[in-house]
């Protein structure tokens, strides 16, 4: 690990035990806060989610102003339940519907148009699949950004267990095959992050609306290198949250999620000069399922398409004004 790396580590991580609620609301200030959940087929578990934050985090401690939910297309009862706990819910398709493209899906999407719906100084983002949830990681992330304004975006760590798997952190497979090596190779001041593609993270929107968002898995890793690029290491800062259990994806669809960041990667590689492209990365990626007749191709689609940052947007601009 370069030693930058480990003089960052000694100054800007972090554990969730270190930012108590009421301690934080001192430190709030005039500042707004908005908590964001990014949600498609999460009825089981976003309604316990956000009754939690409301329950703690409005009622009990007035430290979040706005909750709001962003529903990615769910086919299930997601939005109700998240408009009955308590949040503001918005459709996804139905956030700036002149800018609408069916090209434009996934996670990523659902983040960038938060921003045009939520007004907070300080934006949290939180995954909706969350079991276990505890309120301390909404205000784990908020610490270091309450408590030195230096601090422009803040990530979650955590141990990360594979139900049903023997090793307490199986869970982090994409990360420990695929970003992990990425970010050694070619941006090793990112790799004192743990968990870099954890879903969980805060920032100032001063910050957030000036980087791109790819709007499939590859999100997270593109804004921990385009913010690397934006701000610099020192305005990055860590937290451990513990312990984070959530509903686990196929081997198969976790190719797919790799497929994404690293097509991320490569638009960022390209982007930085860092490589001579001599040709142009398949969007295409051929797996396989046994049939009756033996093995099949199944071929899926992991290019990724990009949002551009949100203060360029001309109708987010206006709406500042």
């Amino acid at each position: 690990m370069l030693p930058e790396v480990e003089a960052w580590l000694s100054r800007r991580a972090s554990s969730a035990a270190d930012w108590p609620a009421r301690a934080l609301l001192s430190a709030k200030g005039g500042t707004t806060i908005s908590v964001v959940l990014p949600a498609r087929n999460e009825e089981e578990t976003v309604g316990e989610i956000v009754s939690a934050v409301r329950r703690d985090l409005v009622e009990a401690v007035p430290l979040v102003d706005e909750l709001v939910v962003i529903d990615s297309r769910s086919s299930d009862d997601t939005a109700a339940r998240a408009l009955r706990a308590g949040a503001k819910v918005f459709a996804q398709d139905e956030i700036l519907p002149e800018l609408y493209d069916p090209r434009f899906d996934g996670k990523g999407e659902a983040l960038w148009k938060s921003l045009a719906v939520t007004t907070g100084d300080l934006v949290v983002f939180v995954d909706a699949d969350l079991r276990e949830f505890r309120t301390s990681f909404v205000t784990g992330l908020l610490g270091p950004l309450l408590a030195d304004a230096a601090v422009g975006y803040v990530k979650a760590c955590y141990d990360r267990p594979l139900l049903g798997a023997a090793e307490p952190n199986a869970g982090g497979r994409v990360t420990e095959l695929v970003a992990r090596p990425l970010l050694n190779l070619h941006w090793p001041l990112l790799a004192g992050f743990v968990q870099p593609l954890a879903g969980e993270y805060a920032g100032r929107r001063a910050v957030l609306e000036r980087v791109p968002f790819v709007t499939g898995y590859g999100v997270e890793l593109g804004l921990l290198i385009d913010l690397l690029d934006l701000v610099g290491l020192d305005a990055l800062a860590q937290v451990d949250l513990g312990r984070r259990v959530h509903s686990h994806q196929s081997t198969e669809a976790l190719g797919g999620m790799a497929g994404q960041i690293m097509h991320t990667a490569w638009a960022r590689l390209e982007r930085q000069n860092k490589i001579v492209p001599l040709h142009e990365p398949s969007a295409r990626l051929v797996q396989f399922e046994r049939g009756p007749a033996g093995h099949r191709p199944v071929t899926r689609d992991v290019g990724v398409a990009e949002r551009p940052p949100m203060a360029t947007v001309p109708q987010y601009a206006s709406r500042l004004r």
